[in-house]
C-alpha cells in the first residue's frame, strides 16, 4: 500500500536544454525516481498501468509528475500506444479513448504524453507558432516514419516550418544495447536507403572456442563453424535521420539523453529488467499567454 506522497522525494526529471529556454513550453522526461510505487524499488515513479503495480499508485505518481511540472490542473492526454504511425491533433481532452503513437496541439493548457521503457519518446516544439507534439517511437513506429510524419502533421495543421522546429529525443535504448533480429534489419532496408548505416554486427566471443579451436572443426569452409552474430540497431540515429530528412536542422535536434538499458538504476528498461519494469513519460505542453 503506497504511503502518503509527502513522505517521498520529488520526482527526478530530465529536461532538454533547448526546450527549457522557451518560457511558454512545459516539458520533461521522467525517471524512475520520486514516486510511491514499491514493486519496482522504493519510491518508484511508475507512470504506466502495468500488471505489477496498482492503479492507485500510478494515479498518485501521475499527480506527482504533474505537480513537479507545475501543471497540476492541466488535463493529461495520452493514447493507447500500438506501435503505429497514427497521430492525433487534440484541442481539448478527448471525448473517447485514442489509439495511436503521436499527439500534436497548439492549444494551451494541455499536457501531451507518451509512455516508454526502452522505446524513444520524441518531443517536437514549433518555436514560432507555439505548437507541440509528443511521439512514441519504437522500432516499428520508426519503420513507419512516425517522427517524420509528425513533422508533416505539424506543418499541415499549424503551418509549421521544419526549420523552426526544436526536437528532443528522450531516454531510450541506444545502439550500445539494442540487439534485434535480421527481420528487423530487412524491414529497415525496405524503407530507408541508409538503413545499413543504422546497424552494426558483433560476433559473439567464446573463450573455450578460442582456446580449443580444434574442438569446433566442421566440414564447412573455412573449416570452423561460425559464431553467432549480434545485430545492434541505432534507434536514436534512425529517428534523428528522419528529422533531418523532414527538414529539421541538425543543431535543433537534442539526442543526448541517456540509454535506458545502461542506466536502469535511473531509468526503466524493459530489456534490462526482463519485462518487470515501470513506464516513464515524455511530456510537453503549451502555456497560456
Amino acid at each position: 500500500m503506497p504511503t502518503k506522497a509527502a513522505a517521498h522525494p520529488k520526482p527526478q526529471l530530465i529536461h532538454a536544454a533547448s526546450l527549457a529556454r522557451l518560457p511558454w513550453v512545459v516539458h520533461a522526461f521522467s525517471t524512475r525516481y520520486g514516486g510511491v510505487s514499491r514493486v519496482y524499488g522504493g519510491n518508484a515513479l511508475n507512470l504506466g498501468v502495468t500488471k505489477h503495480d496498482s492503479r492507485t499508485a500510478v494515479e498518485q505518481n501521475r499527480a506527482r509528475f504533474l505537480k513537479a511540472l507545475g501543471v497540476s490542473n492541466w488535463p493529461l492526454i495520452m493514447v493507447r500506444q500500438i506501435h503505429s504511425d497514427l497521430i492525433h491533433r487534440v484541442d481539448k481532452f478527448p471525448d473517447h479513448p485514442l489509439s495511436g503513437d503521436g499527439l500534436i496541439t497548439n492549444a494551451p493548457g494541455l499536457l501531451l504524453a507518451v509512455l516508454t521503457a526502452d522505446c524513444l519518446p520524441v518531443i517536437l516544439v514549433d518555436r514560432k507558432t507555439r505548437a507541440a507534439g509528443a511521439f512514441h517511437a519504437g522500432w516499428r513506429g520508426t519503420v513507419k516514419r512516425i517522427v517524420e510524419k509528425g513533422v508533416g502533421e505539424m506543418r499541415r495543421h499549424f503551418g509549421s516550418d521544419p526549420r523552426n522546429l526544436l526536437a528532443a529525443i528522450g531516454p531510450g535504448v541506444r545502439a550500445c544495447c539494442y540487439t534485434v533480429g535480421e527481420e528487423v534489419r530487412e524491414k529497415f532496408r525496405g524503407q530507408f536507403a541508409y538503413a545499413d548505416h543504422l546497424f552494426r554486427e558483433v560476433k559473439e566471443s567464446d573463450p573455450v572456442r578460442e582456446k580449443y579451436p580444434l574442438l569446433f572443426l566442421t566440414a564447412r569452409a573455412p573449416g570452423h563453424s561460425d559464431l553467432p552474430v549480434k545485430i545492434f540497431l541505432d534507434l536514436v540515429e534512425a529517428n534523428r535521420r528522419q528529422l533531418l530528412d523532414a527538414g529539421v536542422p541538425a543543431k535543433h535536434i537534442d539526442s543526448t539523453a541517456p540509454c535506458t538499458a545502461c542506466n536502469h538504476d535511473l531509468l526503466f528498461s524493459h530489456r534490462a529488467e526482463k519485462g518487470v519494469t515501470g513506464r516513464m513519460m515524455g511530456a510537453v505542453g503549451v502555456k497560456r499567454r
